[in-house]
C-alpha cells in the first residue's frame, strides 16, 4: 500500500511533551519541535509541534484526540501565551475537519475544551540539543515527572497506537 503523509501543528504544553507523545505513535514519521506562529492575534510564536503521519496508519481524528487528553485543553492558564492549546491547519479542508472533530469530543467533555484551531503561519525549529528531549533524557526529572504520565494515557487508553 502507498504512503499517504501529510502534516499538522499541535501546541499545548511543553514542546518537549508534545514532541514524546507524538513520536510514540505509530503512524507518525517524522516530529519537529519548536516554535509555531498564526496570523492576527496569535502572531507571536508559541512552543508547538509538526506532526508528519501516515493518514493510513493513523487518523487525523485519532491524532487530535490524543492531543485533547495529553495537555491541559480545557485549561485557561496564565501560560498560554506560551503554551497555546491549538491545532495549526495547513489547509481549509484541514481546519474545518479539525473543528468538527473538536466539536465531536466536546459533546463527551464536562468541561469546555479551549483548543483552537489557527491556520500554520510560520515555525522555528529547537535547538539542536533540545530536540529528541524525551529520546535522550528518559531518566530526568521532567521526563519521569511530566512526560511518563502523558505517555501512560496513551498506553491506557490507545494500547493499539504504541
Amino acid at each position: 500500500m502507498k504512503s499517504q503523509v501529510s502534516k499538522i501543528g499541535f501546541g499545548g504544553g511543553c514542546h518537549w511533551c508534545t514532541e514524546a507523545v507524538f513520536q510514540s505513535l505509530q503512524g507518525v514519521t517524522e516530529v519537529q519541535q519548536g516554535w509555531i506562529a498564526s496570523f492576527d492575534d496569535q502572531y507571536a510564536f508559541s512552543e508547538a509541534v509538526i506532526v508528519f503521519y501516515n493518514q493510513l496508519d493513523i487518523s487525523l481524528e485519532k491524532l487530535i484526540e490524543i492531543h485533547l487528553l495529553t495537555h491541559s485543553s480545557t485549561s485557561d492558564h496564565s501560560m498560554r501565551k506560551k503554551y497555546r492549546s491549538a491545532i495549526y491547519s495547513f489547509t481549509e479542508e484541514q481546519s474545518n475537519q479539525s473543528k468538527s472533530i473538536i466539536s465531536k469530543f466536546q459533546k463527551d467533555c464536562n468541561d469546555r475544551i479551549i483548543t483552537k484551531v489557527y491556520p500554520f503561519k510560520s515555525f522555528k525549529p529547537s535547538p539542536a540539543d533540545i530536540q529528541n528531549y524525551y529520546e535522550k533524557n528518559p531518566l530526568k526529572p521532567f521526563c519521569i515527572k511530566y512526560i511518563d504520565p502523558k505517555l501512560k494515557i496513551i498506553r491506557d487508553h490507545f494500547d493499539n497506537q504504541q
